[in-house]
């Protein structure tokens, strides 16, 4: 099924809800959105096969597990480095997300570590890839963990652009 076909009104809602609580019961989010609890059950099956649902996980707080510090890191490597970094990279638990970027630097890192000689060894351990420059996390006033999925994204109207007189 053609994601525009999958991602009808009952399906928008689905997400919508299941972002809100994952942990609902099929027939409970059947209520919610309107739809059967075999229709619904459907609709989640389809919505995993074809990746439009990722997952289902827990949210927890990096601070219960003694991850006191969080930081970005942006860092330029080129060459053979640069794949070699990945690599390393991706064995790193500290590295939350990595983002490969336009513009002056190629990644931008989001790390959790336990405190600042935490980061200060993170940090002296990809010198060898690059030169890190690095933003410390002080408190984050906005985090989104969800998407809107009904289309009420657009808050912001774009301004027209000037037609060209030729």
């Amino acid at each position: 099924m053609e994601s525009t076909t999958l991602l009808d009104s009952f399906s928008r809602k689905l997400l919508d809800e299941l972002q809100a609580n994952a942990r609902l019961s099929t027939a409970e989010l059947a209520r919610r959105i309107g739809l059967s609890p075999t229709a619904t059950a459907e609709r989640l099956r389809q919505l995993e096969e074809t990746g439009v649902i990722q997952g289902y996980s827990a949210r927890i707080d990096p601070e219960a597990l003694g991850l006191n510090a969080q930081a970005f890191l942006r860092i330029s490597s080129t060459g053979p480095n640069y794949l070699r970094l990945l690599d390393y990279l991706r064995t790193l638990e500290e590295v939350r997300a990595c983002h490969h970027l336009t513009g002056g630097d190629d990644l931008l890192l989001h790390v959790a570590v336990l405190n600042l000689a935490h980061l200060e060894a993170l940090i002296e351990a990809l010198l060898p890839y690059g030169s890190p420059v690095t933003s410390l996390v002080l408190s984050t006033p906005i985090e989104r963990h969800s998407y809107s999925a009904t289309g009420k994204l657009a808050t912001i109207t774009p301004k027209p652009r000037p037609t060209r007189r030729r």
